[in-house]
């Protein structure tokens, strides 16, 4: 089967033959359907993110897949269901994380990445997954499946920032989006039914596709080049939820300043190293005096993935065919990875339902 994979010292990726994998005890055989393509994806090329498996000299790329039974196995599952893998897996065996079923909260050494770290993903013909690591997509949903996998760490992020409120009586009216990429455009159309008033944080001049689906849902577009986030209390309002997907580590200090009393914000982005000067003190008595509270949040499981799937059957399809500018076929999946202002939101597609 063919299987688009980076090599080791190589900075692009290129198609492979890999035998089609045979399915173990517990496992389906998946045929893929497509592969969605990220911000992560391009940090494994470039090596500034995640691993090799072991002992290989390429890891096959996608973590944001969704594909066709085709071998259930004795699974449980039945051949032609659609259905959507989740991400991490076991590393040598079983391990209390995901015996309770939250490997999203498995700590570094407990876990493996499909196609980020340490596992090979699924942008490939066919993959094999455990049946627990599946969750089934309708099939009207097929088409936009490899969606539930960012919505599905959406739904973490709001989930565990809503816990963190959890002790008294919180209504949210104000929310904000820092990072107006795919997964910050579709955080704001997540957030409409949620919230009165939402914002979005970008660096981009008008006329933008991604600033004209930020009008069409109704948010604000705020230019972080003219309002920076700790000022937007004073420009426009303090805001209840900030969701911060830049990975610009400023960002998470000044989203404290950027929330309301009460205010929480959900922390995504993964910033490189960068050492730079902030007033611990006033960061510190924001947080206390005015009940703030910051959330890191990564990775999700099998409960996300299923409410992302409802996110993204809900979502209207004049945003998703906005959202997705481009979905390519294998002997022209590099044009998946090109980034360039008109892109947005890529997939390569291995075949139809």
């Amino acid at each position: 089967m063919k299987a688009i994979a980076v090599r080791r010292g190589e900075e692009t990726p290129s198609v492979l033959e890999k035998p089609r994998p045979d399915p173990a005890e517990g496992e389906a055989l998946v045929r893929t359907l497509r592969v969605g393509v990220d911000g992560t994806d391009h940090e494994v090329i470039a090596g500034s993110h995640g691993g090799y498996p072991e002992g290989e000299d390429h890891i096959v790329l996608g973590h944001e897949a969704v594909g066709v039974v085709v071998d259930p196995n004795g699974t449980g599952l039945s051949a032609g269901d659609v259905v959507v893998p989740t991400v991490r897996r076991r590393p040598n065996g079983s391990n209390d994380y995901f015996a309770r079923g939250e490997p999203d909260m498995a700590p570094e050494g407990f876990y493996h990445e499909r196609g980020i770290d340490g596992a090979h993903g699924f942008m490939s013909e066919y993959f094999t997954s455990p049946a627990e690591h599946l969750v089934h997509c309708p099939p009207e949903l097929a088409e936009l499946g490899f969606l539930v996998e960012p919505a599905s760490i959406t739904e973490k992020a709001i989930e565990h920032a809503r816990a963190s409120r959890s002790a008294f009586e919180w209504d949210p009216e104000s929310a904000f989006v820092l990072g107006n990429g795919s997964l910050g455009l579709l955080t704001v159309a997540m957030l409409q039914a949620s919230f009165d008033r939402l914002y979005c944080l970008g660096r981009r001049d008008r006329p933008d596709p991604t600033i004209d689906i930020i009008d069409e849902l109704g948010a604000t577009y705020v230019d972080s080049r003219k309002t920076p986030v700790d000022e937007v209390p004073d420009v426009y309002e303090p805001m209840d939820f900030v969701y911060e997907a830049t990975g610009y580590a400023k960002h998470a200090f000044e989203t404290v300043e950027a929330l309301a009393p009460n205010g929480v914000g959900a922390l995504l982005g993964v910033p490189s190293d960068w050492k730079f000067e902030v007033d611990g003190g006033a960061l510190h008595r924001e947080l206390v005096l005015h009940n703030k509270a910051l959330v890191g949040s990564v990775n999700s499981n099998v409960r996300h993935f299923e409410r992302g799937v409802e996110s993204v059957a809900a979502l209207p399809e004049w945003f998703t065919d906005a959202l997705v500018t481009g979905v390519y076929d294998l002997d022209e999946f590099e044009r998946a990875f090109d980034d360039d202002d008109t892109t947005i939101k890529t997939a390569v597609e291995f075949g139809s339902r």
